[in-house]
């Protein structure tokens, strides 16, 4: 029987989400908890891979297993063997069919970005920080051109493994809460360190060292070099999955509450 899981976790202390010679990863966790509960050697496919300090409100992953157990034991039995920074909130029986990953129509990202003077206390590693005052304006404007369908080769790592740089991005969004700056990003698929780099170029923007129509030329020239450093990690969050309506799955826009304020 396969089954799809709704994960989320605080990525501080993993070096990840995929598994790597070392461990340490996201993914070692929660299949070494699944194959407590299932009694057996478990694996898992998540819907997008994140990177070490990066986190998930609503990561997707789905498992094969032969135990037949009620899916309260796939979420408060595998949440009794993970460490305390992850926490699967839902899990439901999935046809043979279903794939996290390639059936997923879109994913979901949100940049929280502390824009003050001091530096974080009480949410270091949690959110990114600039001390300079930025313009959330002039970055929703300059977010604005980056929608649509383009080569966005200027904002992809170098260490990036996509087929193809371009990428349709249907949502780019930016504005102020308070003293926190709040980045939404959707697409069908992001390339390597995408979001991060989106954000970086953002920056530039907001304090003024570039106009908003910078972002034109950097997606133009196809460049990285021109583009800005690749910002922070702290500050990412995986936001969710979008799915066709006929999985009929538990995933909507994820929990976001606590990152509103």
């Amino acid at each position: 029987m396969r089954y799809a899981l709704g994960i989320e976790y605080d990525g501080s202390a993993f070096c990840g989400w995929q598994s790597q010679a070392g461990g340490g990863a996201v993914q070692d966790a929660v299949e070494a908890a699944l194959a407590i509960v299932a009694d057996a050697p478990t694996r898992v496919v998540c819907a997008g891979r994140t990177d070490a300090g990066v986190h998930a409100i609503e990561q997707v992953a789905h498992f094969d297993t032969d135990a037949r157990r009620p899916d309260s034991a796939w979420v408060r039995g595998v949440n009794s063997h993970l460490p305390s920074s992850i926490a699967v909130r839902w899990a439901q029986a999935v046809p043979d069919e279903f794939h996290a990953r390639f059936s997923a129509r879109g994913r979901r990202y949100r940049y929280l970005l502390l824009n003050r003077s001091q530096r974080p206390g009480l949410q270091v590693g949690r959110v990114g920080w600039h001390h300079q005052p930025l313009d959330a304006r002039a970055m929703a404007k300059a977010a604005a051109l980056m929608l649509g369908e383009h080569d966005f080769s200027a904002f992809r790592s170098a260490e990036c493994q996509a087929k193809s740089p371009v990428k349709h991005l249907r949502e780019a969004g930016v504005c102020r809460r308070g003293e926190m700056i709040v980045f939404d990003f959707s697409a069908s698929a992001f390339l390597h360190h995408m979001v991060r780099n989106l954000v970086g170029a953002l920056v530039y923007v907001g304090k003024g060292a570039h106009p908003p129509e910078w972002i034109t030329e950097l997606l133009a020239s196809r460049d990285r070099s021109r583009a800005a450093p690749t910002f922070a990690a702290a500050g990412l969050y995986f936001a969710g999955v979008d799915y066709d309506p006929a999985w009929n799955l538990k995933v909507g826009a994820g929990d976001t509450a606590l990152f509103e304020a």
